[in-house]
């Protein structure tokens, strides 16, 4: 009689069955698909503003910057508003001698944003491969690259790079802090990241309101072999959430 125990059970069962806490059974009766937005046919400066409201830039004592990220934008987004970005967040950041970028409430984002994000913290020569993705409705592995040419300059490889997580770090940014981490150059520091992935389906189940949420691409590192997904990615300096910041500042001190 009470479809959502029903489908808290039904969740419970797959999780202790297939050992993946990302499937999850539903009951939505008022569920509509949701359609990925085409690109809004608003102004640049508009975009802008609503970029910088996802994104937080300051320039802390011993010129270290911080960059709060809660939405990675895609490339086609990042085309868009790129010299925008450029004068309001990264001309302010790129003269500092040391960088934080704070991911712990980043739960959004785009898969062409990973190239983009990385590449500014690796040489434009050699080109290097950072991901490969496979879609498996589409049986078709994306492998992504670093880029050679950027808007701007590059921070770099040589000055510290410090990236802060929490348990609710999830998918894009997931991938974009364990490809930082594991061409080693970044340090991790704050929690165990959630253990997302990269791109969920739901699929409903016959003729009813129940919906399955199911993980539909994988994450798979050139470098380990492996994903960071299921199990997070593992912060090298662990500490809670709330001292990410304090102890990223203490270490590049």
């Amino acid at each position: 009689p009470d479809p959502g125990t029903l489908a808290s059970v039904l969740t419970e069962g797959v999780k202790n069955t297939i050992g993946d806490s990302r499937v999850k059974v539903t009951y939505e009766p008022e569920y509509v698909p949701a359609v990925p937005p085409a690109m809004p046919d608003i102004p640049p400066e508009q975009l802008a503003g609503m970029i910088k409201a996802t994104v937080k830039v300051e320039v802390l004592d011993g010129n270290i910057a911080y960059l709060k990220i809660q939405h990675i934008i895609g490339e086609e987004m990042a085309q868009k508003v790129g010299p925008l970005l450029l004068e309001y967040i990264w001309d302010k950041v790129l003269p500092t001698s040391a960088m934080i970028l704070d991911f712990r409430s980043a739960v959004s984002g785009e898969l062409s944003g990973i190239p983009y994000i990385v590449s500014y913290y690796t040489d434009s020569e050699p080109l290097i491969h950072i991901d490969s993705v496979y879609d498996r409705p589409s049986d078709i592995t994306t492998e992504l690259w670093s880029m050679p040419t950027l808007l701007g300059k590059r921070y770099g490889t040589s000055k510290p790079l410090m990236i802060l997580t929490s348990k609710n770090t999830l998918g894009v940014a997931e991938d974009v802090a364990y490809c930082l981490k594991n061409l080693k150059r970044a340090t991790i520091v704050g929690e165990n990241t959630a253990g997302g992935t990269v791109k969920i389906d739901k699929i409903k189940v016959g003729d009813t309101d129940f919906y399955v949420s199911v993980p539909v691409a994988k994450s798979i590192n050139p470098i380990t072999g492996k994903s960071w997904e299921i199990d997070g990615v593992a912060p090298h300096v662990e500490v809670p959430a709330e001292d990410a910041l304090e102890t990223a500042v203490a270490i590049i001190q």
